[in-house]
């Protein structure tokens, strides 16, 4: 799979969490567990692609901060019962929609 393909797919895992989570506040998100488990899921997802990515790629494109999304896939994974609710809600509102602009970004460039 080429970086392009893999980056699109990851886009693809962040509009499905923008679409779960829409409309929603805190606590709304946090009392839905289907809610939750899927914005999970599509998170583990995008930290799965970025194994995929070529190393070579990610160094030239060191603005996008793929330890740290590699990183929060493997916390999920590994400590389900852990997953801090609110930080998750945070990471959605706060971070994801800059991370969307920055991977378009790269399809783009």
């Amino acid at each position: 799979m080429s970086n392009e393909d893999t980056i699109s797919k990851m886009l693809v895992y962040c509009a499905k969490i923008q679409t779960y989570s829409a409309g929603l506040d805190a606590q709304q998100f946090r009392a839905s567990s289907l809610v939750t488990e899927a914005c999970v899921l599509n998170f583990i997802q995008l930290g799965e692609l970025v194994t995929k990515l070529d190393p070579g790629f990610m160094e030239t494109n060191p603005h996008i901060q793929w330890k740290i999304i590699k990183g929060f896939r493997n916390r999920l994974v590994h400590d389900y019962e852990g997953i801090n609710m609110e930080l998750l809600w945070e990471i959605i509102n706060n971070d994801l929609p800059d991370l969307i602009d920055k991977l378009k970004g790269l399809l783009s460039s």
